[in-house]
Formats: C-alpha cells, sequence, structure tokens
C-alpha cells in the first residue's frame, strides 16, 4: 500500500509549465519533463523526427557537451533516460535526492537549449537506423507499429515512431528546431518528481530554470482520428512462425467506460498466467508461447489488441479460440465471484506495480499531462472496484463485436 506520508501537491508556473510532485521516504529522486510532442505532431515528410529530437539532444547544449551531459548525472551514481511515443517525448533522470536539482538543471538545458551540430547529429542518425534494422528483425514488436497503421490508416497516428530511412534523411537542424519550438510549449509541458524534498524545492528549482522559458500557444490543434470501418492485412515477412494481432479502436484517457475496459481487458489477457486467452491457448492446448491481449488509450483515442505468434498450421485454430473468448465475454457477464476475484488479482497486481518507483513517476506525468491530476493507484482502483458485470459486458459488446475487429497477419 501506499505510504500515508505520501503526498502528491500540483502547481503551474506562470508560463504555463506544470508541475506535479510527490513527497516520499525514498533516498532516490525520479525527476523530468514529459512534452506533450510525439509522432502524430510530425508532418508526414519528416516522420521520425520527434524520435531523432530525443536521440539527439543528448549530443550537445548551448552549455555542455556530449559526455558532459552524461558525467552531469552518471558521475554522481545516476542515470537518465529518454522515451518517445505517439504522443510525448519524455526525458527522466534517477538520482540520489540531494542531486534533485542537478538533474531538473541538466534536462531543462537539454531540451531548451540543443545545439544539434551536425557532425554529432550525423553520428545518431546512424544509430536510428540501425535501432530501425534491429527493430525489423522482431516481428513481435514491429507487428505493433503496422497494427497501429491499419487501425489508424489515413491519421498521423499511423506513422511509425522511429520513421523511415527516406525521412530521416530529410531532417535538417532546422526542421528539428521549428518543431521543438512549435510543439514544445510549455502549456504541453509537465515537470514530474518523486523525491523525499518538499514541494517548495522542487518548485523553487522549476522557477529558477524553467520559470524563464517563454510562454508560446501552439498554432495548431490536433485532430481525432475518425471512425473507420475494420481493416485486414497480410505481409509477408518470412518468419518461422505466423505473428497475428487483432483489434480495435478503444476508448480515450479520461473516457468514462475507460476504467471498466482496463478491468475487462486484464481479464481477456492481461500479464497474469491465468488470463482467459492464456488459458485457453497455451495452457490447455499448448498452441502457443505468447499470448496477450493490450489496451493503449490515447488522448483523443485509444485501441485494443491481442497478439500471437504460433506454427502456420495451428492459426485458424488459434484465430478461432481467440474470436471465442471475446463473444465469450459480450454473452456472459461475470457472475459476482468471477467479478470479485477479478477485482482482488488486479487491486494486487496494481499495489505490486506502484513499486516500480520509475513507472510509477512516468505514468504520473502522464495522467498530469492529460488529465490535469495524478491520482493514486489506491483512487484510481477505487473507481474500478465500484463497477459491476453489466458495466463490463457494455463494454464488451461496444468494442469486441466481431465486425469491427481489424486483423493483421505476418507469414
Amino acid at each position: 500500500m501506499q505510504n500515508k506520508n505520501e503526498t502528491t501537491s500540483y502547481h503551474t508556473l506562470p508560463n504555463g509549465l506544470r508541475i506535479v510532485h510527490r513527497q516520499t521516504a525514498s533516498p532516490v529522486a525520479w525527476v523530468g519533463l514529459m512534452a506533450g510532442a510525439g509522432t502524430r505532431d510530425e508532418l508526414a515528410e519528416e516522420n521520425g523526427l520527434a524520435h531523432y529530437i530525443e536521440h539527439c539532444v543528448f549530443k550537445g547544449t548551448e552549455h555542455r557537451s556530449a559526455r558532459q551531459i552524461i558525467n552531469r548525472i552518471e558521475g554522481i551514481g545516476g542515470e537518465i533516460n529518454a522515451y518517445t511515443t505517439k504522443e510525448e517525448t519524455t526525458f527522466y533522470a534517477a538520482v540520489p535526492a540531494a542531486y534533485t536539482g542537478r538533474a531538473i538543471e541538466l534536462i531543462a538545458d537539454m531540451v531548451y537549449h540543443p545545439l544539434f551540430e551536425k557532425e554529432e547529429t550525423d553520428k545518431e542518425l546512424q544509430v536510428i537506423l540501425d535501432e530501425i534494422e534491429s527493430y525489423n528483425d522482431s516481428p513481435s514488436e514491429l507487428i505493433y507499429d503496422d497494427f497501429e497503421g491499419l487501425v489508424f490508416s489515413g491519421h498521423p497516428l499511423q506513422m511509425p515512431i522511429l520513421g523511415t530511412r527516406r525521412t530521416l534523411r530529410r531532417i535538417t537542424a532546422g526542421r528539428a528546431h521549428r518543431f521543438m519550438q512549435t510543439c514544445y510549449n510549455p502549456e504541453h509541458t509537465v515537470l514530474f518528481s518523486q523525491s523525499p524534498l518538499p514541494m517548495s524545492r522542487i518548485r523553487a528549482y522549476a522557477e529558477r530554470w524553467l520559470g524563464t522559458i517563454p510562454y508560446n500557444a501552439r498554432a495548431y490543434s490536433r485532430t481525432a482520428p475518425s471512425a473507420e470501418p475494420a481493416r485486414r492485412a497480410e505481409y509477408r515477412r518470412h518468419t518461422h512462425q505466423t505473428h497475428v494481432m487483432l483489434g480495435g479502436r478503444a476508448y480515450p484517457i479520461g473516457h468514462p467506460k475507460q476504467p471498466a475496459f482496463y478491468l475487462l481487458n486484464n481479464i481477456l489477457g492481461g500479464g497474469s498466467l491465468n488470463s482467459r486467452l492464456n488459458l485457453s491457448l497455451r495452457e490447455q492446448r499448448g498452441l502457443v508461447y505468447t499470448i496477450e491481449s493490450t489496451y493503449t488509450p490515447m488522448s483523443d483515442t485509444g485501441y485494443w489488441s491481442v497478439y500471437f505468434a504460433c506454427e502456420p498450421q495451428h492459426e485458424e485454430q488459434c484465430t478461432a479460440l481467440v474470436m471465442r473468448e471475446l463473444q465469450r465475454l459480450r454473452r456472459e457477464p461475470l457472475s459476482r465471484s468471477a467479478m470479485q476475484q477479478a477485482l482482488r488479482q488486479l487491486q494486487g497486481q496494481m499495489a505490486i506495480a506502484a513499486e516500480n518507483r520509475e513507472n510509477n513517476a512516468l505514468g504520473m506525468a502522464k495522467l498530469m499531462l492529460y488529465g490535469n491530476e495524478a491520482p493514486t493507484w489506491q483512487q484510481t482502483f477505487s473507481e474500478i472496484e465500484r463497477l459491476t458485470p453489466t458495466d463490463l459486458a457494455d463494454c464488451a459488446n461496444e468494442l469486441l463485436a466481431e465486425e469491427g475487429i481489424s486483423g493483421l497477419w505476418y507469414r
């Protein structure tokens, strides 16, 4: 359970940048900046730019070289990292709490004063090209990008995070600076922190190193993807196994039915071995090694998916079994005892997940970015435990109908 002494505080700087801080008893501080700028904010011809920026800000700023950036955190035993999604770019560090200010200052320098020197960025471009090739060699990862391309066809969300060789070679320092000036607005950025320091210290650090960032409103707004019919696609990947992904659109972050579908997905094929899909396809029949379902809510849309890989001769049977479990959720509401078991299991999973300070801090930042608050896992679970079997059946009938399911095959 969360320590009762942990408190969550909020503050907004005059330039619009928001702060969320959770004071903990841990001697380690997790701090970072999450910007609401990702792949969907790129132009088609600059696909991969958000991820490229994530890499290149580590290569030097107006005040530091690449080596100085690394040593600034690694030299005190800390760690610094970053990642890019379709909707966010995040830079964060874990440091001994006494160095919290150092971490905030460094990340602020990287994000708001990058140089993009050609010699350094050309080297990093090659690293990204190698990353693309590595990704292409991993069908169990690549299929998620291709499936998003299928489900969100015709919308910027269809673009791969890494970009392509063609689009990456067109990126320039000018494009990178323009993207950051357009998308890294303070009002769409969150400073997040988990540490034993009081909010007053975090606020002082933020005012010193982030308070002078000028306010500039975005000249564009994101457009939600329109409703589209289900699609099917098959790619020849020459893999030993057949890789399959089935799924469709789902609820966005903050939707009233998001908690119900979160629980429903956990029952269907969440991370536990007793999920319905794992029991049916792996434990009872031995047809797959991995099968999982995923629910990915986004700021204005979302999608769900079921992924499995199997021997080619078992593909039809596996697909039929998945479809059977999906339709069971529509036709057969959970019994009261099954509902209580599902809630008890999810409560334990959420409590254990909350012990991961890194994921806890990143999740807190995303909640703040899109919901303007960061409830604890207990507060989130209190919503979920009020659900009924009828609530889950309603979600299943709305989202899991066979005619609305898209499919992707690697053969």
